[in-house]
């Protein structure tokens, strides 16, 4: 056992990182934001992003040049489990030279009041784009997760589709829930 100005060194070391640690409990849950950053898991199962893309809404407009898609009113995309409703989604096209200059999806984008289901997770956002070919997602604008665990906020999600882990950043605010709750 450790004894006179050894004891009392780790005893201020110990207290130091105890105290660093209550502080930082304290702060999460009174809301403050003790990090900038911090991961998020959402869907919890992998998502195929080649599958097709159905969308539904009140009004389409195309443009022949390049067959890129602006989808209005009340739209609802759904791939899959994954289901992005907004007022707005543009569906943009890129040439696959691969595949003899077919089209394929490169983006959707969702615009106004953006809402993103997968399983019984949701996310909340003013803009979301959806990177089909590198299975992400990128939420900007009040962003808002809501999970079985719990909630949590910040100004940006990104979200890799096929593992279902993501980032949120910027201002993060979340609710820690005690063992038994």
């Amino acid at each position: 056992a450790f004894s006179g100005w050894r004891a009392a060194a780790i005893r201020r070391e110990i207290g130091g990182h105890m105290r660093q640690f209550f502080i930082a409990i304290f702060l999460m849950a009174i809301g403050l934001p003790a990090q900038s950053q911090t991961q998020v898991g959402f869907g919890g199962t992998p998502h195929d992003s080649s599958a097709p893309i159905e969308v539904v809404s009140d009004s389409l407009e195309v443009d022949d040049t390049n067959g890129n898609a602006i989808f209005r009113g009340n739209v609802i995309a759904v791939q899959g489990d994954l289901r992005i409703s907004a007022a707005e989604i543009h569906v943009l096209y890129q040439t696959n030279a691969e595949t003899g200059g077919q089209n394929d999806i490169d983006q959707v984008q969702a615009l106004g009041g953006v809402l993103i289901t997968r399983g019984v997770d949701a996310a909340e956002a003013e803009t979301a784009t959806y990177f089909v070919a590198r299975n992400e997602m990128e939420m900007i604008g009040n962003v808002l997760v809501s999970q079985q665990s719990g909630v949590i906020a910040g100004e940006r999600m990104l979200l890799d589709i096929a593992t279902g882990q993501g980032t949120v950043d910027g201002r993060v605010r979340t609710t820690l829930q005690g063992a038994n709750q």
